[in-house]
């Protein structure tokens, strides 16, 4: 099944130099979740500092479980919204 993940820095409880160190650590960690399947695609946003993730995962637990393997997740650096992804419906069933 696949989800989106949506994350936001928290930029307003975090300086650059926090985010600075933090960086590298968490595209590590992108890059293997991407070699390992976990991660379809991987986005930085355009309009605030944050990711968009397209993730595969048995179900939400597990997506989330898996988005809050990111460092900056385990620092609570970023807000993460996960939503499930179901075909569109124009594309089923005629």
């Amino acid at each position: 099944m696949q989800f989106l993940a949506i994350t936001r820095r928290r930029t307003e409880r975090f300086s650059d130099a926090e985010f600075a160190v933090a960086l590298p650590p968490e595209a590590a960690r992108a890059r293997e979740l991407y070699a390992n399947g976990a991660f379809r695609a991987l986005y930085s946003r355009g309009d605030i500092p944050g990711a968009v993730i397209v993730l595969e995962a048995a179900d939400a637990a597990e997506a989330e479980k898996i988005v809050a393997s990111l460092p900056m997740a385990q620092q609570a650096m970023m807000d993460i919204e996960v939503i499930p992804l179901r075909p569109y419906r124009g594309f089923v069933g005629g």
